[in-house]
């Protein structure tokens, strides 16, 4: 069996394994080295295939025997192959992965004013990627003759707009490198940063309408490439979309909000047994951290303080992946809190007769008009969701819905 890897200098948790054993039959380990130990590493290391990353791709790229044409262009490296005689072939399928994030977005960059902001190792491929399918591009960095201080207005026109910086990436959320209304011939949105799913500047392209995708596919795209170099053997395109979607699924996070009392701790404990996939409650979370009970915060502080404690827990929880998430009835009555829950996750209503609302230790549903309460909040709900699911059977029913729609 071929011996393959990531080699870094700090991987921490890394999706190449994943993406590898979902491609192909091959050992995938990660392989965290100092810089000095990388060209012994390199040159005498038991491995047939390598992808390497940051800070180590300009190195690699010195050690090979032979590199492709596209990485000679690029001067770095992201994969490497120990041919049968012991040399050392070079490859960068970053390029590669780019492209094919571009052309299954659907999003036209042909003859259109780039805005590629960044210039680091990925901003290169990027704008290789983008000269190939014949985009005008424009590198918008701190300190160089395009710069975020002289941005506007006379790139204003600009038609696309590519983030290669890590600026909303996990676990930084919810800033922006630019704000959107401020181009407003924009088609399209690329952001290569894939966690959270949603950077603030795609959440925001979403809201205005504006064509968009993150980088999980030029993730796995770019390994599917490299897949091909370690075997020796083609791998279908249609291999990217159905990785893609399959790790998108299993990052994602499964949020369930809904009225006081409509089932949703129970609903999330048994998709927990089903999925195994880890629970987190956003009250037990807040309860927790407070050092209070709900009741108690709303008797000594009121319902705005609540309110804020709330944003706050969902601002900690709604950056994680893979988990699933049980809310607050009332943390739709914060438009704030929409971009903290939706930026990784499909966002779930669960519907149920009022009658049936459970009320013990919940002060708003103990004190309030229920049937006011909900006609206040419903919109808020259909706002906020993905998906509604009716919950007026059993716990059972309601979880198989909720499964079949993931």
């Amino acid at each position: 069996m071929l011996k393959c890897g990531l080699l870094g200098k700090k991987l921490g948790h890394s999706y190449s394994p994943q993406i590898h054993e979902l491609l192909a039959d091959y050992e995938y380990l990660l392989y965290e080295r100092a810089p000095e130990e990388v060209e012994d590493f390199i040159k005498n290391g038991d491995w047939d295939g390598l992808n390497v990353t940051i800070p180590y791709k300009k190195d690699a790229y010195r050690l090979c025997d032979e590199v492709s044409e596209i990485a000679k262009d690029m001067g770095s490296v992201n994969t490497l192959v120990r041919r049968p005689d012991g040399t050392i072939f070079g490859d960068n399928t970053d390029v590669y992965g780019f492209e094919q994030m571009v052309r299954v977005s659907g999003i036209d960059v042909a003859g259109k004013k780039t805005l590629v902001f960044g210039n680091g190792g990925a901003a290169q491929a990027v704008l290789k990627a983008l000269h190939r399918l014949g985009a005008e591009t424009l590198v918008i960095s701190r300190s160089g003759e395009n710069n975020y201080e002289n941005l506007l207005p006379q790139h204003a026109d600009a038609e696309i707009l590519v983030n290669t910086t890590p600026v909303g990436m996990y676990p930084e959320t919810g800033m922006s490198v630019i704000d959107l209304r401020d181009f407003p011939n924009v088609k399209g949105v690329l952001d290569i940063i894939y966690n959270p799913a949603r950077t603030a500047l795609l959440l925001q392209a979403e809201e205005l309408g504006i064509p968009n995708m993150n980088g999980l596919l030029m993730l796995v795209a770019q390994a599917k490439k490299a897949c091909e170099r370690f075997t020796n053997e083609p791998v279908p395109d249609i291999n990217t979309i159905r990785v893609t979607n399959q790790l998108a699924k299993d990052m994602g996070n499964i949020i369930l909000i809904g009225m006081p009392g409509s089932g949703k701790t129970t609903i999330a404990k048994m998709l927990r047994e089903k999925t195994g996939r880890p629970l987190v409650d956003a009250d037990e979370e807040l309860v927790k951290n407070a050092g209070m009970t709900i009741p108690e915060i709303f008797a000594d502080f009121g319902e705005e303080t609540f309110r804020m404690m709330e944003t706050e827990t969902l601002a900690r929880i709604g950056m994680k992946s893979g988990e699933i998430m049980s809310t607050g009835g009332g943390c739709v009555t914060r438009p704030m809190n929409y971009p903290l829950l939706h930026q990784n996750g499909v966002i779930i209503c669960i519907e149920r007769d009022l009658s049936k609302l459970a009320r013990d230790g919940r002060p708003l549903s103990q004190n309030s008009d229920l049937t006011k309460m909900y006609e206040t909040r419903k919109p808020m709900y259909e706002r906020f969701a993905d998906h509604v699911i009716d919950n007026n059977g059993t716990p059972e029913e309601t979880v198989a819905k909720i499964l079949e729609i993931l």
